[in-house]
């Protein structure tokens, strides 16, 4: 497939396709507060960090979304336990202090449903890694969604990450890909995005009954949803895997 590769910035134009661009995320994951009061802002404010390809009919079929921040501030450092959330945080936050980022996270690598099994994550992935080497950083982190683990979501997402294959690469195929494009293992973000909701809620997100006590297998979902009728909620506490790319 060919591609054009392009930016927000370069194009504005293209925000409404690139926003509006069909995923396949589960529902309940778009439930997340912290996502759902930055993400969007990204293509606003954060135009140049946002890539996006089109096919030879000029249709968008994936995106890139990262964000600058700057780790090594006072009271950060180290990539944090709360991954996704936390540094969609510390991003905007930067931006509007005025607090100079010394490196990009990617946020998400999104492929059209129909454009899926071509290896267009990987090409975005590269893409990610030249834009900000051009910006003049010298690091991309990832707090990565590991892309088979829902297959097996009472599984330690630390036992899965050590999984390798008999080549050394990684068991998981979205791990993989980072780790071919350079990257390394960091950490573990134990706990990199939070959905709660009342059990009216998480019925309407997923269809399920939601009704006994204890842990559900939801599809889609790294690890169980703990559901407590009696107090009507239920929580999701998804882990992700920091991945390290030195540009």
């Amino acid at each position: 497939m060919e591609l054009k590769v392009s930016s927000l910035a370069e194009r504005p134009e293209m925000t409404g396709p690139v926003v509006h661009m069909a995923n396949s995320w589960p529902e309940f994951v778009t439930q997340d507060l912290v996502g759902d009061a930055h993400y969007g802002r990204i293509a606003a404010e954060l135009p140049q960090y946002v890539l996006f390809a089109e096919d030879e009919q000029d249709v968008v079929v994936a995106h890139a979304y990262s964000v600058p921040f700057a780790l090594a501030a006072e009271g950060r450092g180290e990539l944090p336990a709360r991954g996704w959330d936390q540094v969609l945080v510390w991003a905007f936050e930067d931006l509007r202090l005025g607090v100079r980022p010394d490196t990009v996270s990617a946020i998400a690598i999104v492929v059209a449903p129909e454009a899926q099994g071509r290896g267009l994550s990987a090409r975005m992935l590269s893409a990610l890694r030249d834009n900000a080497r051009s910006l003049g950083f010298r690091e991309v982190v990832a707090p990565v969604r590991p892309s088979a683990k829902h297959l097996e979501p009472r599984t330690p997402i630390e036992e899965y990450v050590r999984r390798v294959r008999a080549d050394g690469l990684p068991h998981d195929p979205w791990l993989r890909v980072h780790v071919r494009a350079g990257a390394t293992v960091e950490r573990v973000a134990t706990a990199s995005m939070t959905v709660s909701g009342s059990l009216a809620q998480w019925r309407a997100w997923t269809g399920l009954p939601f009704d006994t006590r204890g842990d559900v297998e939801v599809p889609g979902a790294l690890v169980p949803v703990r559901c407590e009728p009696e107090r009507d909620y239920a929580v999701y506490v998804e882990p992700n895997v920091w991945m390290r790319h030195v540009l």
